[in-house]
């Protein structure tokens, strides 16, 4: 895969630059954070149910407000200024980590019940779906700012790297200090890792571009941002590939399941499974820093999401921990390289003045994506058991892979070489 990478420039280059360091830093914390609750809510929620249909539904719970508020997010990313928008987010997912400090502490539980706790871990989930569609826009049109266009590539890896050494720190750390201090106390860390990446957004100065329009009505910017998106064959061609790939790899909702049940490794266990794919990432990232992905790019990400799938189809027949854990971290490989991609793709081919637009529509349909992906495998697991509905999910993957090859041209010829100079 990695025989069409060239080594000509500075790895570095994009880390160089003091703002954008920063917004690493905070956007590495964050992930950390959002790690956390997504391994705790998912163990306590199976904890507290007993169901694997409830597993689907906390990302289906994510997702509705996400998909619902993402275009009026990018909307306003667009016509306000960056740095504060996305502050204001991450305030706001610091204010729902001490609710859950609160809601998840023995005497609540005692004294309200377990049907109420875990209808107020749901809300927090809702809420923390409808800050994502604020979020991710803002985040993303940030970072256009922090960098010059030449470096958006190795911008993007790194951003990609922090985000899965998020991933895997936060999730390991989840379950084992889960299992050493409990749920409540863990919840408290979270909180903590918001404080500080608080902080680090601080450190960057408010970034607003002055040719955008503020009085733009909702509508013509919705309207806008739409139609650029399904106007580019490429940038359409990689979000509607990686929308079905994950959606119907969505294993990793029913991780809590694997490591209760199936491979019975308890939460320390389930927080090593939930870090294996984030680990697979960064080594891939880190590559793909060094050794720049420049010929053959669509093609090298047709083959990494067919390998995701078959991956996530061996993780389901396994019954060995440690190969679990292989088949993981490859899926996570595998899928490191589609976001490298894609992330360089979104960047490049958009605009300033349409980054939260585009943002908005590609969280829609992709970053949204993993929790209806969650909802579909908890769904299909309590229909056709747990191992069969993550084979399903991994073969259809592969299905979507191929017929994705043969009626898209566009994306087989995709190339990243000379749209860096541009």
């Amino acid at each position: 895969m990695f025989s069409n990478l060239s080594r000509d420039k500075d790895p570095f280059e994009a880390l160089k630059y003091r703002e954008f360091s920063w917004y690493v830093a905070s956007r590495f914390l964050i992930t950390m954070a959002i790690s956390f609750q997504v391994v705790l809510i998912g163990w306590e929620i199976y904890v507290l149910t007993g169901s694997k249909l409830m597993l689907g539904f906390i990302g289906l719970t994510e997702a509705i407000p996400a998909i619902t508020i993402a275009l009026y997010g990018g909307h306003i990313a667009d016509k306000s200024e960056k740095r504060n928008l996305f502050l204001y987010c991450i305030i706001f997912f610091s204010l729902l980590s001490a609710f859950l400090i609160l809601i998840t502490h023995p005497w609540f539980i005692a004294s309200f019940g377990k049907k109420m706790t875990v209808r107020l871990i749901f809300l927090v989930v809702f809420l923390t779906g409808f800050a994502r569609g604020f979020a991710g826009p803002a985040s993303f049109s940030l970072s256009a700012f922090l960098i010059p266009k030449k470096t958006y590539q190795n911008g993007a890896t790194w951003s990609s790297s922090a985000w899965q050494l998020g991933m895997v720190i936060g999730a390991a750390l989840a379950g084992i200090i889960y299992g050493f201090i409990g749920i409540t106390k863990t919840f408290s860390i979270q909180l903590i890792l918001l404080i500080i990446a608080i902080f680090c957004i601080t450190r960057i100065q408010p970034k607003h571009e002055a040719k955008f329009n503020a009085t733009e009505p909702f509508l013509e910017s919705v309207q806008k941002g739409l139609k650029f998106v399904f106007q580019n064959k490429i940038i359409l061609s990689c979000i509607s590939l990686d929308l079905f790939a994950v959606l119907f790899g969505g294993a990793i909702a029913l991780l809590p399941v694997f490591a209760s049940d199936i491979l019975h490794v308890g939460p320390q266990g389930l927080g090593i499974l939930r870090a294996a794919p984030a680990i697979g990432a960064i080594i891939t990232l880190l590559s793909i820093a060094f050794f720049p992905i420049k010929k053959n790019a669509g093609k090298i990400l047709l083959i990494s999401v067919a390998g995701f799938g078959a991956f996530i189809i061996l993780f389901g027949i396994s019954k060995n921990f440690y190969f679990s854990l292989f088949c993981l971290m490859m899926s996570g490989a595998l899928d490191g390289v589609s976001v490298a991609i894609r992330q360089t793709i979104l960047q490049l081919e958009t605009p300033h003045e349409m980054r939260g637009k585009v943002s908005a529509v590609n969280s829609m349909f992709v970053g949204s994506s993993n929790e209806i992906g969650e909802f579909e495998s908890g769904l299909t697991a309590s229909l056709m058991g747990t191992v069969r509905a993550v084979v399903f999910g991994g073969t259809m993957t592969i299905i979507i892979v191929i017929l994705t090859a043969f009626y898209s041209p566009s994306i087989r010829k995709m190339e990243l070489n000379n749209k860096e100079e541009h």
